[in-house]
């Protein structure tokens, strides 16, 4: 994680455009990682193209599709989609008719599984493009064998397409039944096959990384969410711009409704508690917690602003990592405070609790956490001083790994506005009365 695999694989892309190979690409990610890759393209790309993601039901996606292949002119064109979607009925033989010239699975030890359905279709996918590229922090996170299933997608002839053969050659048999691996043999030749065709590179080896990196992973609300956020916008603004003093208070009212709806709750009027409506960041959590904690090993730093969104995080947690028999603790205004350094001591030196969930004005100063070097922000303050000390939860002395901070963002919505803010190290409830406008 942030060492440029979505930068080098624009690269590529461009690469291959300019040498007249690649005029069609297809990009299959997690879903919380598939709007990224407009951004990037936006941000990256020397050449002409136009990204589309593939969005809604089937319907929308394939019309999205078709859009795309039958867009005019020469430029690069590419497709993204999530992996639970392309073996979908209708969608999987779309996707085949699209004819890519370039096929690109990220995070790709989501289809280490050859019997998975979504991995049944990156294979035959892949077996019609001439190019293939996989992206992966953690190819193999359990056992040898999740690397078959991926090399199978990118090349059959490095370790064939068969599993029971590659099992037979690679792995020991036992067990019950004999059916489970108990050991491996030959993993010399099995890690030179793999590097074969592959480039490794790792934080340690990339000197000129900074110690800390930063990365937004965008979530798109679906029509129905963003006709609510845009009402709520524009009441906001409305009432705001009606007349009367405008005070910080006023204005911050405003907004901390806006980003308890991108965080996925709604208060209806009247009611006295705020709703889930909305399980976006939720979705897009747990995918870093299956690639950040189950696959790669990793424990984890949350934080949010809001309790109700700490509560539905808490749950999300405990029913993905139980089954690993991982555990998950938290800090927030309702826990005790003579609770809380036990809750801490839990998290630095018990190996089982792999997650820290924290309230950001309750949990963000004056604790260490370096037990993990990832941290995800949920939502974020207005307060820059906050904000800050929180940062420092992970990154301090006792820390011996760069670290990495995930901002899940909900595209088009004050998320943006307040990060903006937050980078160029404003207090926004300081700064807000004069320009309350620019948040609405």
């Amino acid at each position: 994680m942030g060492c440029g695999k979505t930068l080098t694989a624009i690269a590529v892309i461009g690469a291959g455009y300019r040498l007249g190979k690649v005029r069609r690409v297809l990009i299959v990610a997690p879903a919380s990682v598939c709007a990224v890759w407009p951004k990037e393209f936006r941000e990256y790309a020397g050449f002409p193209c136009t990204v589309r993601v593939l969005l809604g039901d089937k319907q929308r996606r394939l019309k999205a599709l078709d859009g795309l292949t039958h867009s005019p002119g020469q430029d690069l064109k590419a497709a993204v989609i999530n992996y639970e979607s392309t073996w979908r009925d209708g969608i999987l033989d779309a996707l085949l008719d699209y004819n890519a010239d370039l096929i690109i699975a990220d995070e790709s030890q989501r289809i280490k599984s050859p019997k998975a359905a979504q991995s049944k279709a990156m294979h035959l996918l892949g077996d019609n493009a001439p190019y293939k590229l996989i992206l992966s922090g953690t190819p193999v996170q359990n056992a040898a064998v999740d690397i078959f299933s991926q090399y199978r997608f990118l090349d059959p002839s490095v370790f064939g397409d068969n599993f029971y053969a590659f099992r037979n050659r690679y792995c020991i048999m036992g067990g019950f039944d004999n059916k489970q691996i108990v050991g491996y043999r030959d993993l010399d030749g099995l890690i030179k096959k793999e590097h074969s065709v592959a480039l490794r590179v790792t934080k340690a080896e990339a000197l000129d990384l900074p110690e800390r990196t930063f990365e937004n992973r965008t979530v798109t609300l679906n029509r129905k969410e963003r006709t609510i956020y845009d009402r709520l916008r524009r009441d906001s603004f409305a009432e705001l711009d009606g007349g009367g003093t405008i005070t910080a208070p006023t204005v911050l009212t405003k907004l901390l409704r806006l980003q308890q709806f991108t965080g996925g709750f709604l208060t209806e009027d009247d009611a006295e508690a705020p709703k889930l409506v909305s399980r976006g960041k939720l979705d897009a959590l747990a995918d870093i917690l299956q690639d950040c904690v189950l696959d790669g090993g990793k424990k984890l730093v949350i934080f949010a602003r809001f309790l109700p969104e700490i509560h539905e995080i808490e749950a999300l947690c405990k029913k993905i990592l139980s089954k690993a028999k991982m555990k998950t603790v938290a800090i927030y205004g309702e826990i005790r405070k003579e609770r809380r350094g036990e809750i801490v001591r839990q998290f630095q030196e018990d190996p089982a609790t792999a997650v820290f969930i924290g309230q950001i004005d309750t949990a963000g100063t004056g604790i260490t956490l370096t037990a993990a070097d990832t941290c995800v922000y949920y939502s974020v303050t207005y307060n820059y001083a906050t904000y800050e000390q929180s940062l420092s939860r992970i990154h301090r002395i006792g820390q011996k790994h760069p670290c990495t901070y995930i901002h899940l963002v909900a595209e088009g919505t004050i998320d943006e506005a307040i990060l903006a803010v937050l980078a160029r190290k404003e207090d926004l409830a300081k700064t807000i009365v004069d320009t309350w406008r620019n948040y609405f």
